[in-house]
């Protein structure tokens, strides 16, 4: 059974204005590209897969694309939205904007937690590109769900056991045909991504 897409913390949704598309341009550029080569979509069943985010400011605040979004070839302002606090123990956040945020949204708030340094996240899925890179990168236990506190403390133990802070990309074992790029802008997530993907 598939529950890509599904989300699975508790989620308080506050509606409200969308960011500019002056914050937001250069992030909707990315997306747009990853829907273009094929690492944003969605399955035959309707189900979307790939979001990306962008920290906003110096605390753990970012926007990142809305939840089952992954089906359109471009994103307007109004279908990204702000975490504005998260609590990865208790498996929950808040978000504020036009449209929940996406599923996989804790796991980028436990990468942006663990590294103020990065800006810009990007999840992608590609059934050729995830066997390639399985276990040649940092890759989550097979056990591992996505979208729970599991997969948050899943993401702390590859920094500190296979070196993820250097690598800034992973697989997800657990998660299948999902990779995760990070970087500390928008233009180096996208690098580490398509270095491997076109590699």
């Amino acid at each position: 059974m598939i529950d890509e897409g599904v989300i699975k913390y508790e989620s308080v949704w506050e509606r409200g204005e969308p960011l500019s598309e002056a914050v937001l341009g250069e992030l909707m550029g990315w997306r747009d590209r990853l829907y273009g080569l094929g690492l944003i979509g969605a399955y035959e069943n309707g189900i979307g897969f790939g979001n990306v985010s962008q920290r906003l400011g110096d605390g753990d605040e970012f926007v990142i694309s809305g939840t089952q979004t992954g089906h359109l070839p471009h994103l307007s302002a109004n279908q990204y939205t702000r975490v504005c606090e998260f609590d990865l123990g208790a498996n929950r956040l808040r978000c504020c904007g036009p449209v929940k945020a996406s599923s996989e949204s804790l796991t980028h708030g436990a990468i942006y937690q663990r590294c103020p340094e990065v800006r810009a996240i990007f999840h992608v899925h590609h059934r050729q590109f995830w066997r390639g890179v399985l276990h040649r990168v940092p890759t989550t236990g097979a056990e591992v769900p996505y979208g729970t506190p599991q997969m948050a403390q899943e993401m702390f133990r590859l920094f500190e056991e296979e070196h993820l802070a250097q690598a800034r990309i992973l697989a997800m074992a657990g998660h299948e045909d999902g990779v995760m790029s990070f970087g500390e802008s928008l233009e180096e997530a996208g690098a580490v991504l398509l270095r491997w993907f076109e590699g």
